[in-house]
């Protein structure tokens, strides 16, 4: 098979398996965390803590950007199926950056990734995912190729692959939708803060040796985690239960 075929094959697959990313990083996450058990940042710093957290939300800004004005039927649709899109998206935030979700997953993770407080971990894990998700925008980019040729070039041509232009930013065909963002990001979201709340439980027991609540895990990760966890569960009903956040002409 010729490379730009085992690209292509390896991008999909990887792309199908994209939520086992997370679960390695979360295993190796701890595992750098017990086998050094110490970090070069104080486990029980606030500000520390909502600098790391700041860097999360800010990705999952970016995919708020992205999907509230991403229509139907748009490029970079990646399904079980396979690849899927009617119509090429260079407007809004894609003809910035032709990749603005993994931009968004980009900063969701290293947020987290910088909480361990081990450096080479944190440039290790941008290593990974520029070659994970490297695969994946190759394998997207050649079925879009493919489909809609010199239009797809020519966008591609003015538009970075990853790190975005902004001075060329163009209003997106579609208005904003916070609905669709709300039905849509959820999951992403509540998991941000649960990921931090985990770390945080598992750094301070290596710190204090101990299971008392008082020392185990710092208040606000507490009290943020159950305010995420509301508002996961309440999106969750509405989009289950109801036809609230449903959007005519949306994902």
């Amino acid at each position: 098979m010729a490379l730009i075929e085992e690209f292509d094959k390896s991008g999909n697959w990887l792309f199908r398996w994209r939520s086992f990313l997370p679960l390695a990083l979360y295993a190796m996450a701890v595992a750098v965390i017990l086998l050094t058990e110490t970090t070069d940042v104080p486990h029980d710093s606030f500000n520390w803590s909502m600098i790391c957290l700041g860097i999360s939300l800010f990705g999952q800004l970016i995919r708020a950007i992205t999907v509230g004005f991403t229509p139907k039927s748009t490029s970079g649709r990646n399904t079980k199926a396979g690849q899927v899109a009617e119509v090429l998206n260079t407007k809004g935030i894609y003809s910035t950056v032709r990749h603005p979700l993994y931009v968004g997953n980009f900063f969701m993770w290293i947020g987290i990734v910088i909480y361990v407080g081990s450096w080479w971990f944190s440039a290790f894990t941008v290593l990974l995912f520029w070659l994970y998700y490297e695969r994946i925008m190759f394998a997207e980019e050649f079925f879009l190729r493919k489909k809609f040729g010199h239009t797809y070039l020519n966008w591609a041509e003015k538009t970075p692959a990853f790190i975005p232009k902004l001075s060329k930013w163009s209003n997106a065909s579609m208005s904003f939708s916070i609905k669709n963002v709300l039905k849509r990001e959820y999951n992403g979201f509540f998991a941000v803060f649960i990921s931090f709340l985990l770390l945080n439980v598992l750094k301070n027991y290596l710190l204090y040796k101990t299971l008392s609540l008082e020392f185990l895990v710092n208040p606000w990760w507490i009290w943020l985690t159950l305010g995420s966890f509301v508002i996961f569960i309440t999106l969750r009903t509405l989009k289950k239960k109801t036809s609230l956040l449903k959007v005519e002409g949306r994902w």
